[in-house]
């Protein structure tokens, strides 16, 4: 039930998970090889990486289904696996924690621009959504999360099909991109903080979020975790990334430490967050650094 998600919240803030791609790139991924497709083909090391977080203070696990719709899993030839690699990662992130442990099942964004400004009809985003999140719906997801939005039309689309399919708790969560002169945030689409966080209340989402973009670290998310909850009533999740994306050759490293990041959290806890994970450059290290520090806050 959403309920079981919100009577937690209401007894105080739940630690998230990490980052699922950069461990499951630690673990041997290759670049360009689908990362969801690990809970049937590696399905130990998924799990392994659920039971780090887990281990490090964890107490709701995400799903590694980010890229598992159809739309998605046909660039890999994979479009007849959703069943499959859904049901297992539901069942992986459960077997990793115990019963308090709370899952959700991931949905990310389909990777594409629909009609009428791109190639991507309406109806192939809603019926690919739809597939995906009756079988994590099914498969006894505590709750559903949208995340690294950046339109509010895919992002309606999401939180419908989760609505729909009965979905326990529905998280829709925003991406956000710092603009050059430091001086405001808005998604790739123009979205800003307001503005998501009308949409959300207004379509039925149980809470807000916050995760990924272009150099949200903690400051800025608890930045962002303000502004919401000036413009709404929702819980608040927020998944910053490890401080601020470095290029090493042509590679996108993070070099925030988790201690640094843990130093960080004290200030997105005041502005209100009940949900606190971290997302790119994350690693079970820096969940239990934060841990550490919810703990004392």
């Amino acid at each position: 039930m959403s309920g079981s998600v919100l009577q937690r919240i209401s007894n105080g803030v739940l630690m998230s998970d990490g980052a699922m791609g950069t461990e499951l790139q630690a673990a041997g991924l290759s670049s360009g090889e689908c990362g969801d497709h690990w809970n049937i083909t590696q399905p130990q090391k998924v799990a392994g990486i659920h039971r780090s977080y887990f281990e490090a203070g964890s107490d709701v696990l995400i799903t590694n289904t980010f890229g598992a719709c159809s739309l998605m899993l046909k660039r890999h030839g994979l479009a007849e696996e959703v069943a499959a690699i859904n049901e297992a990662g539901v069942s992986l992130a459960r077997e990793a924690g115990t019963d308090e442990t709370l899952v959700l099942g991931d949905i990310g964004p389909f990777g594409g621009i629909m009609a009428p400004l791109g190639d991507v009809a309406i109806q192939d985003v809603r019926d690919s959504f739809k597939e995906q999140v009756e079988v994590l719906v099914a498969s006894g997801v505590d709750g559903v999360i949208v995340e690294t939005q950046t339109a509010l039309e895919e992002a309606t689309i999401g939180v419908e099909a989760a609505l729909q399919a009965g979905a326990p708790c529905v998280i829709v969560s925003f991406s956000y991109d710092v603009k050059h002169d430091g001086s405001d945030v808005a998604t790739m689409m123009g979205i800003a903080p307001e503005e998501a966080a009308a949409f959300a209340t207004s379509s039925g989402a149980h809470i807000l979020g916050v995760n990924c973009g272009t150099s949200i670290d903690a400051d800025w998310a608890a930045r962002i975790t303000k502004r919401y909850r000036k413009s709404c009533d929702l819980p608040v999740m927020a998944q910053p990334n490890a401080g601020q994306p470095v290029l090493e050759g042509a590679k996108v490293v993070y070099r925030e430490t988790p201690q640094e990041m843990a130093a960080r959290i004290p200030t997105l806890l005041n502005a209100g967050v009940s949900i606190v994970g971290a997302c790119c450059g994350s690693t079970p290290d820096h969940i239990e650094a934060i841990h550490r520090a919810v703990r004392l806050a």
